[in-house]
């Protein structure tokens, strides 16, 4: 029978992000007069540069025909976009090999993963604030007690 990780029940502390909409939306109830300036979790305020949409576009458009699909890309990312990012670091005289840049799915996921690499038994520090995903990828990997909702951190 397959069980569930009983790490994941120790998320008390709840997701960050949630938790300052909710406060937030309380502020503003509170005192209608006041105008919010929401700078917390980068959400975006503009629509996308047309740049951005066109090349969305041919993208999609591309892998769409058989004759340009390209399935998934290079483990280290792109090579148009290593090149890119090389050219620009050459603009600022600094040589790198492609074999030197790696281009991620992003941080977030490169963070959650990153203690992975790690034994559970070593210990970890996070500074306190911390982006969310520091501390729940590790209690949900084990490496900690129980959330403690007094002092609002988590038990070694």
């Amino acid at each position: 029978m397959a069980t569930t990780n009983h790490n994941y029940d120790k998320l008390g502390a709840g997701y960050l992000f949630p938790e300052i909409a909710r406060r937030a939306k309380a502020y503003a109830e509170k005192y209608p007069g006041i105008v919010l300036q929401r700078l917390g979790i980068g959400d975006t305020t503009q629509p996308l540069a047309p740049s951005v949409v066109t090349a969305l576009q041919d993208a999609a458009a591309r892998l769409g025909k058989a004759a340009t699909y390209t399935g998934y890309g290079d483990y280290e990312g792109e090579v148009f976009l290593r090149e890119a990012i090389r050219d620009l670091y050459r603009e600022r005289n600094v040589e790198l090999g492609l074999d030197e840049i790696f281009a991620s799915d992003g941080a977030k996921s490169d963070s959650s993963n990153i203690h992975a690499i790690f034994d559970a038994d070593n210990v970890i520090a996070v500074q306190d604030p911390a982006y969310p995903v520091y501390v729940d990828t590790n209690v949900m990997a084990g490496r900690t007690e129980s959330f403690n909702t007094v002092t609002g951190q988590y038990v070694a």
